[in-house]
């Protein structure tokens, strides 16, 4: 337990500054005169500092850590994740000047596990995916460090009422707009965590929007939120995969164009979208 009140005043100092510094991710507006009458935007969430989709997350689990204690000056920082989260985790842990370890498995791109060596992190190998919650919570034990647990602790952690979480940033941002209540979210759904939050502060908000996450037919989310789905009409269903489809591709393309997007995830998005720039 740290109790440096010192230390920790300044560390919450150094993680809050560092999101002043850092604008909101974007949110564009696309020009698509295919789709007419309907507006959609695209909530660009790779423009944070380290181009994670789980920035967010990592900032709120370093600060939930630090206040309760549980990482000091000398405190090794250990994550069970080869993805977003442990290079977000581990460009804060170098700001805090702490070392990070993530636990992953061997068969780890060897790019995410670059990634994280780039913010100052190192890569602990096991040899299945099923051992990176045990090692990390053996090493955090052997280097009296703190296993980070973001499946355990994300909800806890993130405030999903607002405080910047994306869903706050999204309809703050949708203010000044036509319509500035939006009539759909679409996403897909990783582990969950961020649709949550969304669905959560939609319902908190007492808003009128509906939450579409779209994932593959008998996922681990499809089939957990089967007696949601079975209650929309099969008709509204389908014309709702058609538009979320031709909008996916359209947004796309529009960024793919877009000047203010970034070199490297132009470089993603062309696989996807079968268009160059010309």
């Amino acid at each position: 337990m740290c109790t440096d009140h010192q230390w920790i005043n300044n560390a919450v100092r150094k993680i809050e500054a560092d999101f002043q510094r850092s604008a909101d991710t974007h949110l564009i507006k696309l020009d698509l005169p295919s789709i007419e009458g309907i507006d959609v935007y695209l909530k660009d969430e790779s423009t944070h500092p380290t181009g994670s989709l789980k920035h967010r997350l990592a900032r709120s689990l370093f600060l939930y850590a630090i206040c309760n204690g549980w990482i000091g000056p000398e405190t090794t920082v250990i994550e069970s994740s080869s993805g977003s989260t442990a290079v977000s985790e581990a460009y804060f842990a170098r700001l805090l000047g702490l070392p990070f370890i993530a636990v992953m498995p061997k068969c780890t791109a060897r790019k995410k596990i670059e990634q994280i060596e780039f913010y100052g992190g190192k890569a602990h190998l096991v040899d299945r995916s099923d051992q990176i919650y045990a090692e990390s919570r053996r090493l955090a034990e052997e280097l009296n460090g703190h296993y980070m647990d973001q499946f355990t602790y994300a909800e806890r952690a993130t405030d999903w009422r607002g405080n910047n979480n994306i869903a706050n940033s999204i309809f703050s941002q949708m203010e000044l707009e036509d319509h500035p209540i939006p009539s759909w979210v679409v996403m897909s759904p990783g582990t969950g965590g961020t649709s949550a939050t969304i669905g959560r502060f939609i319902r908190y908000q007492k808003h009128d929007t509906k939450l579409c996450v779209v994932d593959p037919e008998n996922s681990v989310s499809m089939t957990t939120s089967r007696q949601v789905t079975r209650k929309l009409p099969v008709i509204v269903a389908a014309k709702l995969k058609v538009l979320v489809a031709l909008a996916l591709n359209q947004a796309l393309f529009q960024a793919w164009l877009m000047r203010c997007v970034p070199f490297q995830i132009r470089q993603v998005l062309q696989p996807f979208i079968g268009w160059k720039k010309r």
